[in-house]
């Protein structure tokens, strides 16, 4: 049953978290990580002189707190007025989190920054944003009127590309967090970002191919597909009987579509992206059909 207040409340408490996730990232932007080299207190003091590094570093241990104190009264609220046990559990999952994220952040000051534990408490970050966005997400009023059931066809499947992303993601952010800690070069980063975004655009791609009208995944396609680089100019070659993939793609402004019979080096050479569906690669790579070369000879 939908909660209106619930839903509203856990936007909120999602939103608090996305500006902490921020303010983390200001402290190590800042060099600040060691400004306050105490824990749970700073300088032996709940509030400190804001000043210098101090305030990146104390200014996000305060909206820690307040993002825990949130997250308390979230899970409090879903285990007395939430039905589905899965999401209760899901939202003493995140007060889990959030706790686990504190004591990394501590232990991060405490043992002087050691890389593994900052590294971890990066991607716990992250990992506890997803879980409250879930819970908001869940909680929606879209979520209570039920799925648009499909079926998913083709390889790889549209299911397995959905749960390969967000774990590539991860570890996208976990290479990327150690580089920000110099436990590793850029180079890792960058392959990383670059496999990723090819992975994202694949299913993207397929989802657009394959459920064209489905009111969820093509809205939620079109944002990952104009999300990937805001330059981005993806060349799109799809067979002309691929009705589908005609209607899903044409309107959307950073993609340009093609048959393989229409290739040409321009299009090519101005795109930063060239995909092929399975067909259009099978159809570029054979070549033209016997039929098809002979009426141009004639």
């Amino acid at each position: 049953m939908y909660n209106a207040w619930l839903h509203r409340y856990t936007l909120v408490v999602a939103i608090c978290t996305l500006f902490l996730v921020v303010a983390g990232g200001l402290v190590t932007s800042n060099d600040a990580g060691l400004s306050v080299p105490d824990w749970p207190l700073s300088y032996g003091k709940l509030m400190p002189p804001m000043e210098g590094g101090i305030f990146f570093e104390h200014g996000h241990r305060m909206v820690a707190t307040a993002v825990g104190m949130l997250t308390i009264v979230l899970a409090v609220w879903l285990w007395r007025a939430e039905p589905r046990r899965w999401l209760r559990r899901l939202g003493f999952i995140a007060l889990a989190a959030v706790i686990a994220q504190g004591l990394l952040g501590g232990a991060t000051v405490i043992f002087m920054l050691p890389k593994p534990v900052s590294i971890s408490h990066a991607c716990l970050a992250q990992l506890f944003f997803a879980a409250l966005v879930a819970i908001a997400v869940t909680t929606s009023p879209a979520w209570s009127r039920g799925p648009e059931l499909v079926s998913d066809y083709g390889w790889p499947s549209n299911r397995s590309l959905a749960i390969l992303t967000p774990v590539l993601v991860l570890l996208q952010i976990a290479l990327g967090a150690a580089f920000r800690q110099k436990a590793l070069t850029l180079l890792p980063h960058v392959l990383g970002a670059m496999f990723v975004a090819l992975v994202i655009l694949l299913e993207s791609i397929f989802v657009l191919q394959q459920f064209p009208t489905h009111r969820a995944l093509r809205p939620a396609a079109k944002t990952l597909l104009g999300k990937i680089s805001e330059r981005k100019h993806v060349l799109l070659v799809v067979e002309r009987a691929d009705e589908a993939a005609w209607l899903s793609a044409r309107n959307l402004p950073q993609v340009h579509l093609l048959e393989p019979g229409q290739l040409n080096t321009y299009d090519v050479l101005v795109s930063d992206d060239v995909v092929f569906t399975k067909a259009a690669f099978e159809s570029f790579v054979s070549g033209p059909k016997a039929d098809e070369t002979e009426g141009s000879d004639a």
